[in-house]
């Protein structure tokens, strides 16, 4: 097991509310290929760059301004990059189904991102995050993190006094 690194928990937030963002307009306008836009960048920010898909708006553009205030938070990287893979997952199976016709199914598939990130950015729970624990915990292979001391699986760790 890989030993905790800060997190910056901001980075997460801002990352999850532009995915809400950008879902609600596609849904709002009936912009399908948004959605795979956004998949698209999901699941590259975890397969390929390993960080969140929209962080670079966060350190690019909202921290330098002041907007919003780096939260580093000594956590694990690989949970967050699971949920987002599964967030990209749904989302690119919403894209496939918006695009062959299918719009009830996609738009559902969407909204359930919708719903998930919304959960995280105000409920402080993750459930990808969850499921990456809870296979760890099942003994699944590549599934190597545990929950940070004193934190449940999918919430927030508390940070370090």
């Amino acid at each position: 097991m890989k030993p905790l690194e800060p997190i910056d928990h901001s980075a997460l937030k801002v990352n999850q509310l532009l995915i809400i963002i950008l879902l609600l307009i596609a849904f709002i306008f009936s912009v399908p290929v948004l959605v795979a836009l956004v998949s698209g960048l999901m699941l590259g920010g975890s397969l390929l760059w390993k960080r969140p898909a929209f962080g670079w708006v966060y350190h690019r553009v909202l921290k330098p301004l002041g907007w919003v205030k780096p939260d580093a938070i000594p956590d694990h990287r690989e949970p967050h990059l699971f949920a987002q893979g599964v967030g990209g997952t749904f989302l690119a199976a919403s894209a496939l189904t918006l695009f062959s016709g299918f719009s009830g199914v996609g738009w559902i598939l969407s909204w359930i991102v919708i719903a998930l990130a919304a959960l995280n950015v105000f409920g402080g729970f993750c459930l990808g995050c969850a499921m990456y624990y809870w296979f760890n915990r099942f003994g699944i292979p590549g599934f190597t993190q545990s929950p940070p001391a004193g934190t449940l699986p999918g919430f927030r760790p508390r940070k370090e006094s």
